[in-house]
């Protein structure tokens, strides 16, 4: 049997996530350049998946964050490659949904390196 990781390690590795697409909008237009595009799509994927092994309990106290809608996306980017998405859904996405993810996810680590100390 697998042994489970630290929700936490998946957290850290959602903000990473978000910094690397971030990095990667810098880099230029999504609409014009097909590698950023696909790369900010991983990075998505990978995000997203990472969502799926944060507590549930976790979870119910962050009602702000659309688990269920990033569930669905995810599984859109993973099985539908003929695509539904395109670059305005995935800049959207970007600009729109990731912010309130992020405070979550820093509040979250924030409050379990202060309980730590």
């Amino acid at each position: 049997m697998k042994e489970k990781k630290p929700w936490r390690l998946y957290a850290l590795h959602i903000l990473d996530c978000m910094e690397t697409i971030s990095r990667i909008l810098k880099r230029g237009d999504l609409w014009e350049d097909d590698i950023l595009y696909h790369a900010a799509l991983r990075n998505l994927q990978t995000l997203s998946e990472a969502t799926q092994h944060l507590p549930e309990a976790f979870k119910t106290r962050h009602p702000e964050v659309p688990w269920k809608k990033i569930t669905g996306f995810r599984n859109v980017l993973v099985h539908d490659y003929l695509g539904q998405i395109d670059p305005q859904t995935v800049v959207s996405v970007i600009h729109d949904h990731l912010t309130p993810l992020e405070v979550c996810i820093k509040k979250a680590l924030s409050s379990l390196e202060s309980n730590s100390v």
